[in-house]
């Protein structure tokens, strides 16, 4: 290499870190200039008025507190909302039981001649119950010829059948119950095989 070339190569080198030092100070001077205007307002107010950064910065912490007590009443709301859907369901899942036992009753009285006018009696006392839990929320779950649903049904066997569509209830072997949108028991059934 001869001296020209090193000397062009040792001004280039030269140029190259004078230009990066010149892009390095364009670079602090652009970071100075983007601050925005919240920032730059701030500072002018801190300058103009110690203390009125300090009313401003206790404004802000009073608008915090106030917001997180806006929410805290918000989701007590919502919880006492929840707990009084749901405040009955420990007693109604109690109930169930019992609306089993009418059931049973029904199905096997129902084969008595002489037993017919108790059972008009049982059905009339089930229906009366199942309307009351109904107006707080109970609905039954399960009917012959529903479609199986394992959300709300529990399968306890399979059985060909005729009259019911495969993958469809034939038999309900207990009642389930849903209050309001939770399952508080899940059906007993029979599904029809293919």
């Amino acid at each position: 290499m001869s001296e020209k070339e090193k000397n062009a190569s040792v001004k280039d080198a030269e140029l190259d870190m004078q230009e990066e030092a010149v892009a390095e100070e364009a670079l602090e001077a652009a970071e100075a200039v983007e601050k925005t205007e919240e920032e730059l307002l701030e500072e002018y107010r801190a300058k103009l008025c110690p203390s009125c950064s300090v009313a401003i910065e206790a404004n802000a912490v009073k608008l915090r507190a106030l917001a997180e007590m806006d929410n805290f009443k918000k989701r007590l709301q919502r919880e006492k909302e929840e707990q009084a859907r749901y405040a009955a369901e420990k007693v109604l899942a109690d109930l169930l039981p019992t609306l089993d036992n009418l059931d049973l009753a029904l199905q096997y009285g129902s084969q008595a001649a002489e037993c017919q006018n108790m059972m008009i009696g049982v059905d009339m006392t089930r229906t009366m119950l199942l309307d009351a839990l109904k107006k707080h929320g109970l609905v039954p779950v399960g009917e012959v010829g529903q479609e199986f649903d394992p959300n709300d049904h529990e399968a306890v066997g399979q059985e060909p059948s005729d009259s019911v569509a495969p993958g469809h209830i034939v038999r309900v072997m207990q009642k389930g119950y849903r209050l309001n949108e939770h399952l508080l028991r899940a059906a007993r059934v029979i599904v029809a095989s293919k």
